[in-house]
């Protein structure tokens, strides 16, 4: 099987399902799915349980979720029968000796990731070959040129990203054909979800992140990175 990206990319095209077959079926090594249980994380929880139940999922709790994710994680995860799912956190030492108040976020938002996401998840990540993330370049800024295989520069792993080209009509027609369960906040308005103090919910007509970091020069809480650096823009 080839494992040029260039070549993937040529061969699957916007083919999420047979990409995401592809990707479980040993090709490029021992796989994992990172899923935030966020708003649209169904559909890829969904096609993964389908197409490989026995693939590790990796939850990532930064013990500043909502309420309604964690509720919305273990539905979901009785619902599709997730056979290995990990959930994984922050150090607590760390967490003591860096955000013992947990207002980290206030002051420095991007160390508050780092401690609570990217370290938790570069751990967690440790003997995979490579990884999938949901995301998709209709959420704009960095994700806007998006392809389906990528390569971690910081790490060197393969990141699959399979609904890359999905947009919200797809996402939703997939999670009504299917009867899946939504996040209960996407009701509330809330497109994109992440951490409480840090997501707020969208008007009609915004970029679906613009609830992330509202007001910030911040869009990407340091997991997907370029060359070393946090992929970020400015606020508009």
């Amino acid at each position: 099987m080839p494992r040029d990206l260039a070549t993937l990319n040529a061969r699957f095209g916007q083919d999420a399902e047979t990409a995401l077959r592809f990707s479980l079926s040993g090709a490029l090594g021992e796989i994992a799915l990172v899923s935030s249980f966020g708003a649209d994380s169904v559909v890829l929880l969904h096609m993964v349980a389908q197409i490989a139940p026995q693939t590790p999922v990796l939850f990532i709790d930064t013990l500043m979720l909502f309420p309604e994710t964690l509720a919305y994680q273990r539905t979901l995860a009785e619902k599709l029968a997730l056979r290995d799912l990990r959930v994984i956190g922050p150090d607590r030492e760390a967490l003591f000796a860096d955000d013992p108040d947990a207002t980290l976020h206030r002051a420095a938002p991007d160390a508050c990731c780092d401690l609570r996401k990217t370290r938790p998840l570069a751990q967690a990540l440790q003997g995979f070959d490579g990884w999938i993330s949901g995301r998709k370049r209709m959420q704009g800024g960095a994700r806007a040129d998006l392809d389906l295989f990528e390569r971690d520069t910081a790490s060197g792993q393969t990141k699959v990203n399979p609904l890359a080209s999905w947009d919200v009509r797809q996402i939703a027609a997939y999670i009504d054909r299917h009867d899946l369960p939504r996040h209960p906040l996407v009701a509330k308005g809330y497109a994109s979800i992440g951490c409480a103090p840090c997501t707020g919910p969208v008007a009609a007509g915004e970029d679906p992140r613009a609830g992330r970091w509202r007001g910030q020069d911040k869009t990407e809480c340091g997991i997907h990175i370029q060359d070393g650096r946090v992929i970020r823009r400015k606020a508009s």
